[in-house]
């Protein structure tokens, strides 16, 4: 089943987003990976943070949404006007894609690494 996975925004300064956005708004951080990446809890969406090693975006906003098959979907997206920008390829925590959508938006897809 798909769903949204996390609202990703790039970021320079993972450990300064952090402070911003927890101190800010008070949004408790559920994962962080350093300065690579961090997860921080939406109120029923995870809203991340990827650092510049993990910008797969190229600093645009975008929403993630987590599949069963990232190949599949990337297939089947593209065959529905989605433009394949990166993957699928391995990240340190799961499997990517990045498309754009018809309007030109980035959207990426994820799933979870196979367990060997």
């Amino acid at each position: 089943m798909t769903r949204i996975g996390n609202v990703l925004y790039g970021a320079e300064d993972v450990d300064a987003a952090v402070r911003f956005y927890r101190d800010g708004l008070g949004l408790a951080v559920k994962f962080q990976d350093g300065g690579r990446f961090a997860a921080l809890d939406g109120g029923g969406v995870t809203f991340a943070i990827a650092g510049p090693e993990e910008d797969v975006t190229g600093g645009e906003p975008a929403v993630s949404f987590k599949v069963e098959d990232v190949a599949a979907t990337a297939e089947r997206l593209t065959a529905a006007g989605a433009v394949l920008v990166r993957g699928p390829e391995e990240g340190p925590h799961e499997i990517r894609a990045v498309l754009r959508d018809p309007a030109g938006n980035p959207i990426v897809i994820y799933a979870a690494r196979p367990q060997s």
